[in-house]
């Protein structure tokens, strides 16, 4: 078969493009896929050229322009030269922009590709009945959280006319089939990206502590600071302090103010973007992975990383982060939300006793080992394969629609 794929892709930094490549790397490895075409957005950078592995073709195509308003007439017709079997948009609902006219349009995609005759699996990531608009700096107000709830709800139905919807949380589906009456979603899990044989431990005078993510909304590193610094005086021992990754698209400037905020703490890295090929050792050389969130957004793939290399977690237990837990085996260190000193106890107590990290560094390797990359598009697959034939068997020689979209100029 011949998969599209709609999502950002390395090395653009639009959000979700990390699992987009994982899904690739996974997807041409299987011999029922001979052609993988990536629409995805245009970057100064220039895109790998394309390659060929197992016998599949695998290409990048950028046709569209984040907050562009002709993106939605760039795919349409790229799709329609390309004619693949099947289309999977790899999106959240801000993937095409963060201008909400453009992002709204955006989600029209799905339905239009069905309506030309391709079928459409949206891989929806986050749902709006699970966001917390305040911690994730959308809007403060109480009208406009509600306004947004509304219009949340309008572009969910959107969706909805998809093939099939995937979501990656139980509660997800819980959701979407109590409110909307959906029949047509389907439970696929996050997946972990790698999953090596743990390394041992490395033994280091100084302990490594890391968050990883985009920050500023409900991703927060100032407790975290904190929480440390208190941990070091309690114990004397020396503790780096890393914190990787960029700011949140919604709070852009917010590492620089926290850099100068605690510019008098002693031992802390700030990474910056990580390069896909730069996580691995990332994660190899911390000793422990927090989690600083308020609220959470989805499933996280973080706390997938981490259980890939056997590492100890500080983590809320809240939300997704707690379905998480709870489905898949995931074990923690816990510390309430806001709390300093709560998470001072948590970093603390998997520092000081290694064993105690270790056992919890074996329980997420083996909740990661356990949903593998490779087995998660074996799902799709099995999807794709049957929306494929059910295409051929109601139409083999009909005339497919081929709806004509101009939507601004093109982008």
């Amino acid at each position: 078969m011949k998969i599209a794929i709609v999502s950002p892709y390395p090395p653009s930094k639009g959000t979700l493009n990390e699992y987009a490549y994982h899904l690739v790397k996974n997807f041409v490895r299987k011999e029922d896929v001979t052609e993988i075409v990536i629409l995805t957005d245009r970057i100064e950078e220039k895109y790998p050229d394309t390659t060929e592995e197992n016998g599949t073709s695998f290409r990048i195509i950028p046709c569209w322009t984040f907050n562009g308003f002709g993106t939605v007439s760039s795919i349409l017709t790229t799709l329609r030269q390309e004619k693949p079997d099947v289309v999977l948009y790899n999106i959240q609902f801000l993937s095409f922009g963060d201008n909400k006219v453009v992002a709204a349009l955006g989600l029209l995609l799905p339905l239009l590709s069905r309506m030309m005759g391709i079928p459409a699996i949206t891989l929806l990531h986050n749902i709006t009945e699970t966001v917390d608009y305040k911690s994730a700096k959308i809007t403060d107000s109480k009208l406009l959280q509600k306004a947004y709830g509304v219009i949340g709800t309008v572009l969910t139905k959107l969706l909805l006319f998809s093939n099939l919807l995937v979501v990656t949380m139980p509660k997800y589906v819980r959701i979407l089939e109590k409110k909307y009456g959906a029949k047509n979603v389907a439970l696929i899990p996050h997946g972990t990206f790698d999953v090596v044989p743990p390394a041992p431990e490395v033994e280091s005078e100084t302990t490594s502590v890391m968050t990883f993510g985009k920050f500023g909304t409900y991703k927060k590193v100032e407790e975290m600071i904190e929480a440390i610094e208190l941990v070091r005086e309690r114990t004397g021992q020396q503790i780096e302090i890393v914190i990787a990754g960029s700011d949140n698209p919604n709070a852009l400037g917010y590492l620089e103010n926290v850099k100068k905020k605690y510019a008098h703490v002693s031992n802390v890295t700030y990474w910056g973007y990580v390069e896909e090929e730069d996580v691995p050792d990332l994660f190899i050389n911390s000793t422990v992975v927090v989690f600083p969130y308020t609220s959470t957004t989805g499933s996280s793939g973080v706390l997938h990383q981490a259980g890939s290399f056997a590492k100890a977690v500080v983590l809320p237990n809240i939300g997704d982060l707690k379905e998480l837990i709870e489905e898949e085996g995931y074990q923690g260190a816990f510390f309430k939300p806001s709390s300093v000193e709560s998470m001072a106890d948590a970093i603390e107590s998997l520092i000081l006793d290694s064993e105690y990290r270790r056992q919890m560094g074996e329980a997420n390797y083996a909740a990661a080992a356990s949903l593998p990359m490779s087995d998660i598009v074996e799902w799709y697959l099995m999807h794709f394969e049957k929306y494929i034939t059910k295409k051929k068997e109601s139409s083999p020689n009909r005339p497919v629609y081929q709806p004509v979209i101009v939507v601004g100029a093109k982008s």
